[in-house]
């Protein structure tokens, strides 16, 4: 009984690590889209002049950005586990709130990269339906349509939180001790990036070759109407 306690205590408190880490990405670091686009045309030489560009190139060239990015966040991830990993479990709800922070920047990056940006209430909503989708948390749209964004993102933060929650209480048993628990931490938090950047990296890949596919069908010529018996000689 009173392992049971704890585990709910403990899966309560992850929640609300993660819960903070989403907010404070999606309100004080949220990635700059147009700092963002020089890195893209500086470091990854994408030829584009902006996001609507991206269009105009080949997925699989995308895809190898998106794929650096995933790796970069990863990276990051790992190192900032191993460093919480040694304070085992007195140290596991900030790295949390840390980590959701780095993947949410991860995802959000994605998004820029298949040229979908937030600049909208409707395309901030899309993001977090994303982020929702590489949590293996499935949001119905007729939630937004009934919702304001303000009050759609944090009830998405939420759910997403909570199904964070049970997945780290399942999988993070092991950094409970501490010391063994750096080795271990690196290892979930590297795991746990790739995993959901993977998911949202298939998310906007598949609505970017559906944008692609839509500008391909409106760019075709009309068909010639057919000609009538009556016009014929």
């Amino acid at each position: 009984m009173a392992a049971a306690g704890s585990k709910s205590w403990l899966r309560l408190r992850i929640e609300q690590a993660v819960a903070r880490g989403l907010t404070r990405a999606y309100s004080t670091v949220r990635v700059d889209p147009q700092k963002f686009l020089l890195q893209l045309r500086t470091a990854y030489r994408l030829p584009v002049s902006g996001y609507h560009g991206v269009y105009s190139l080949e997925v699989g060239e995308l895809d190898m950005v998106a794929d650096d990015l995933i790796r970069g966040g990863m990276k990051l991830a790992a190192a900032e586990g191993a460093g919480f990993g040694l304070g085992g479990l007195i140290t596991i709800i900030p790295d949390l709130g840390i980590l959701s922070a780095i993947t949410m920047r991860t995802i959000e990056k994605l998004s820029l990269v298949y040229g979908f940006q937030f600049n909208t209430d409707d395309e901030i909503a899309e993001l977090w339906i994303a982020a929702a989708s590489a949590a293996g948390v499935d949001i119905s749209r007729e939630l937004l349509e009934k919702e304001f964004v303000n009050k759609f993102v944090p009830r998405v933060i939420q759910r997403i939180a909570a199904r964070a929650s049970a997945e780290v209480v399942e999988k993070w048993a092991g950094r409970m001790i501490p010391l063994v628990s750096s080795a271990l931490g690196a290892g979930l938090n590297y795991w746990f990036v790739h995993a959901w950047g993977a998911r949202a990296k298939a998310h906007f890949r598949h609505r970017y070759l559906q944008v692609r596919q839509r500008s391909y069908q409106k760019a075709l010529p009309s068909p010639a109407p057919p000609i009538l018996p009556a016009q014929i000689g």
